[in-house]
């Protein structure tokens, strides 16, 4: 086990999510199911029994480090990586493959954000040591892992599958990437059996991905080269704060994953979300009566269906006559909201910048 590795990637805000998650404390620091553990510790909880605790690195916005360390006492500092700005996950990838690499030149790293949901666990952990074991034969393979689809689905991206290359029964070649399609797209995509949806959850060894940066995105590659003595020393903090912004804001899907010929997927029945909406909580939530789903909050409701009621420090919410609904409180904002327009919150929270600043973000 000692050349498993896990990078968190825990630097999101997670702006679908407002008024609860905000830019000072975004979703993955939030418990939004009522356990004890917000997502990120539930992320740290889930791999912790199959990769060694030191070898998990939480890589973040230096903005988060507090919150990093507080909900994560088990990491040392010289695990949690603060990156000075937002430059999407290509360049967090990148440093954090050059960081694990100097500490193990043959180091295998399991990538995986820090805010999703998975219900399947003991299962997700059988597919990550498949994964490893599979990383282990195949040195060069970049691996993702696909999620078997159950409905057609237009917010998450598509993995096709290369049936004619199967690895074993549920590793196979990658053929091709696809952005979030429209639903008669994402229907076909479902009935043909031959995609699966893109979850972000990435395992390669770190040579492997770092010579795919030197051939797909050598802006980013060059940047960490000059540095590359540093890794691992005291001084790459330094080196980091001076380099880090300098590199292309780009997604390691557009930079790498979609440009490869050596991309693998594991096919997974995990329950897996990637929580990215008021609509995915709700659908993953238990249901009180009528549908209604509580979080954190007191009800005295009538006539109400298929709502979110969400509040902080047990507020009393009193309702009626609302049907599919978005109910938030957060200290000084209320968000009522349809349901089925939850895909208007982002335009709502550009209009409250425009009017008010940052004072509710």
């Amino acid at each position: 086990m000692e050349n498993r590795y896990c990078v968190i990637m825990c630097g999101g805000v997670g702006s679908r999510f407002w008024p609860f998650s905000k830019a000072s404390a975004p979703k993955q620091f939030i418990d939004f199911f009522g356990t004890g553990r917000s997502l990120l510790q539930m992320s740290f909880d889930r791999i912790a029994s199959i990769i060694p605790v030191s070898n998990i690195i939480a890589i973040t916005n230096e903005r988060y480090a507090p919150l990093v360390r507080e909900q994560l006492p088990e990491l040392a500092d010289g695990q949690i990586l603060l990156e000075p700005d937002r430059r999407n996950t290509a360049p967090c990838v990148a440093w954090a493959a050059y960081h694990v690499r100097a500490l193990n030149p043959d180091a295998m790293m399991l990538v995986a954000p820090s805010d999703h949901l998975i219900l399947k666990e003991e299962e997700f952990r059988k597919r990550v040591v498949h994964g490893f074991d599979f990383l282990a034969a195949h040195k060069d393979a970049l691996l993702t892992l696909g999620i078997c689809p159950n409905r057609p689905e237009t917010g998450y991206g598509y993995i096709q599958i290369d049936k004619e290359n199967m690895v074993d029964d549920t590793i196979t070649k990658v053929k091709t990437f696809t952005e979030k399609p429209n639903i008669e797209l994402a229907k076909v995509f479902v009935d043909s059996g031959e995609f699966l949806w893109n979850s972000g959850i990435f395992m390669w060894r770190a040579e492997a991905i770092i010579n795919a940066f030197h051939d797909h995105c050598p802006d980013i590659a060059m940047r960490f080269d000059g540095g590359k003595e540093v890794f691992g020393t005291d001084k790459e903090t330094q080196f980091i704060n001076t380099e880090f912004s300098a590199c292309p804001n780009i997604s390691i899907d557009y930079a790498i994953m979609e440009k490869s010929a050596n991309v693998f997927v594991q096919s997974a029945d995990i329950g897996w979300s990637d929580l990215g909406s008021w609509g995915a909580y709700y659908e993953k939530s238990p249901k009180a009566e009528h549908r209604n789903v509580m979080h954190n909050c007191r009800t005295v409701i009538n006539n109400c269906r298929g709502n979110i009621f969400a509040a902080k420090k047990e507020k009393l919410i009193v309702a009626s006559g609302l049907d599919n609904f978005i109910v938030a409180d957060n200290d000084d904002i209320l968000l009522i909201c349809p349901l089925s327009e939850e895909q208007k919150i982002k335009q709502y929270v550009n209009e409250v910048k425009a009017n008010f600043g940052d004072k509710y973000l």
